[in-house]
């Protein structure tokens, strides 16, 4: 059963929600910028961040009907829905950009999920998935929404996006300070040094995915080279055949996230 949209809202009100919504925020900057007249789908519960993304044309929130829709305004209009997950009414390739966020921990069938997510998805478009991390504090405590429903691995997510024709492209991951608010004040310490000595208490894992026809193109965005001024996503290698150079120098363990990617 999901967590009800009345629990998320009132998760992101108090300040372990806001440092989740703060650091997923810079990932999500560095990821995608400004994402200039581009169609922009958020799946799941994804509010929060969807009013970051500048320049988009268009921007959907669409709401779980196990979850609950609230109204989410922008440019002066309600610009949110309750949907069927399994069945989303939007016509094929709509959009540019899909955002999932507290989508696919509680789902009964992620793969009919993810199927609908790519069929709005455009031809060259991107995907994120956000998912509670398994093995991460956050997905043990249950008074977070992170502690419900299934948390994921990254190869978990990689097959996941493989079974629905998506080709992994970059991958990150986030929150490592536990949800103790003693502890929230360190968290921007601990995640400067967490993706090299404590990667495996992360709480979130990001992977960015795009359709296969496009996966072997020079990576734009989240797997091009990353510095070490900030964290960001680093590239998701594959077990099947990718030219070794797609992804400039970059590592692909967890990195030191940083500099945003050149925009399409």
């Amino acid at each position: 059963m999901r967590r009800s949209v009345d629990e998320l809202r009132a998760f992101y009100s108090e300040p372990r929600g806001a440092l989740v919504r703060r650091l997923l925020a810079r990932r999500l900057e560095d990821a995608w910028g400004e994402t200039n007249n581009c169609d922009v789908l958020g799946l799941g519960y994804a509010t929060p961040w969807l009013d970051s993304f500048v320049g988009a044309r268009r921007v959907i929130a669409a709401m779980p009907g196990g979850q609950g829709a609230e109204p989410w305004v922008s440019a002066g209009r309600n610009r949110s829905l309750l949907v069927d997950e399994k069945r989303l009414p939007f016509a094929a390739g709509s959009f540019d950009r899909v955002l999932l966020v507290h989508a696919l921990e509680e789902t009964d069938d992620a793969r009919a999920l993810m199927t609908e997510a790519v069929r709005a998805l455009a031809p060259a478009g991107r995907i994120i998935l956000i998912t509670a991390a398994r093995g991460g504090m956050w997905a043990r405590s249950e008074s977070t929404p992170f502690g419900h429903g299934r948390p994921f691995t990254r190869r978990q997510l990689e097959n996941l996006v493989r079974e629905v024709g998506l080709e992994p492209a970059a991958w990150s991951q986030t929150l490592y300070v536990p949800p103790w608010r003693p502890l929230l004040p360190m968290a921007d310490g601990v995640e400067q040094f967490g993706s090299h000595l404590l990667p495996g208490t992360a709480g979130l894992i990001l992977l960015e995915a795009t359709r296969q026809a496009y996966a072997r193109v020079r990576p734009r965005g989240l797997g091009q080279q990353v510095l070490a001024a900030r964290p960001g996503l680093s590239p998701a290698p594959a077990p099947s055949p990718i030219p070794a150079n797609s992804h400039d120098g970059v590592h692909s363990r967890d990195p030191a996230m940083a500099a945003r990617r050149e925009r399409p």
